[in-house]
């Protein structure tokens, strides 16, 4: 009996091809549009979950704004939160904007930075080629740089930079490595800096103090208490002002930042499946049609010994049809539309199986709800006022 519903389903659906097309174009608009909005921002999600995760869920971040008296922090300062407990690292920064100059080619506004070894050996894939800067270069003030990619493509194009020299205000550096290129969704792009010993930046920038540091953890379970222990410092040091200076705990921004893509990814879903609501209403529609259409078909089965549950049964199956057909077409569509629209904007797709199974689950149920209210009335159908209409 099951089969034979199945088939009949089926052929009610080619028979009328026009008028099934339509009613599975909600349901394919509606998984479609599931499909490419939560693939798009899953994909961008997952690409500035990786720059951000980057930056180190073990690191604390430190910006120095100063007061009128004490601009920034002084080396020994910045060593006193290095040998706090939990603390395994910190990587100062001197910053500025300045011209590089290299055979009589110069680029403006270059943001020159003044790094240790540290801001290397906690993210070993910094380096494009060459070496990092180490402990030697910082005690000794070596006059070495490490470039970015977009110098290098500008200052040095088809030339291997290493060990060539660069002019930075007047003084002559040697590069000893180049940085890997950050793409558009980089949070801090390195493409047109130069990174120097935070030593000679003291001197080569007209810098005395740090702006800003870096301080990276044993445990990341110890942030909290790490955190009140670095104000202790900071507050010694500008005489308990707390506006002199800001702290970002990066595991606490990332878990933040991971949520907030979790609840957008969400929402757009929610607004897409409002166009399956919308499909299944026309599913719907088309079924109370159908069987306005075919009332004496229904009343020749009654009267030949079909019971309520196989009507209901038929029409119910046959709504499922269109529905799982329609989401099929749209995860097609859909994944299509997600990876054109990916390239375009350039970002990566993230196309799921959990995606999947969401789009088909609200799919199959579409057909599942808006199909049973006609399948019951079909079920319902007296015989004899059925057969009056032949």
């Amino acid at each position: 009996m099951l089969l034979e519903n199945i088939k009949m389903s089926w052929m009610n659906i080619v028979k009328n091809k026009l008028r099934s097309f339509l009613t599975m174009l909600g349901i394919v608009i509606g998984v479609a549009s599931i499909i490419a909005l939560i693939s798009l921002v899953q994909g961008a999600s997952d690409n500035i979950s990786s720059e951000v995760t980057k930056l180190g869920g073990n690191k604390i971040l430190i910006n120095i704004f100063g007061t009128p008296l004490k601009q920034g922090l002084s080396i020994n300062e910045a060593e006193n939160i290095g040998m706090l407990e939990n603390v395994h690292g910190y990587s100062p920064t001197i910053s500025g904007k300045t011209s590089v100059v290299y055979n009589g080619n110069v680029m403006e506004g270059i943001s020159v930075q003044g790094k240790n070894d540290v801001y290397f050996t906690t993210d070993p894939d910094l380096l494009h080629s060459g070496r990092a800067i180490n402990i030697l270069d910082l005690e000794s003030r070596s006059q070495v740089a490490v470039i970015g990619s977009n110098i290098v493509k500008d200052l040095f194009y088809a030339i291997d930079p290493l060990g060539k020299k660069i002019t930075i205000n007047g003084t002559s550096y040697v590069i000893i490595g180049t940085l890997k290129a950050t793409t558009g969704f980089s949070l801090g792009s390195t493409n047109d800096t130069v990174v120097i010993p935070y030593t000679t930046a003291f001197r080569s920038l007209g810098v005395k103090t740090i702006s800003s540091l870096d301080v990276f953890l044993d445990d990341t379970n110890l942030a909290d208490e790490t955190v009140m222990a670095i104000k202790g410092v900071l507050n010694q040091a500008f005489n308990y002002k707390e506006d002199a200076y800001t702290i970002f705990n990066m595991g606490d921004i990332i878990e933040s930042f991971q949520s907030i893509m979790s609840m957008m990814s969400l929402l757009l879903a929610g607004i897409a499946a409002i166009s399956l609501v919308v499909g299944g209403i026309g599913i719907m529609n088309m079924m109370l049609v159908a069987i306005t259409e075919r009332t004496t078909e229904i009343g020749l089965r009654k009267a030949l010994g079909a019971t309520p549950f196989t009507i209901q049964l038929q029409f119910l199956i046959e709504s499922i049809f269109l529905s799982i057909i329609g989401g099929l077409a749209g995860i097609l569509l859909g994944t299509l539309l997600a990876n054109i629209l990916a390239a375009l904007i350039g970002v990566w797709v993230s196309v799921s199986l959990p995606t999947y199974t969401l789009a088909m689950g609200f799919s199959a149920a579409v057909g599942i709800i808006f199909g049973f209210m006609p399948a019951r009335r079909a079920s319902r159908l007296n015989p004899i006022d059925a057969l009056r209409s032949l």
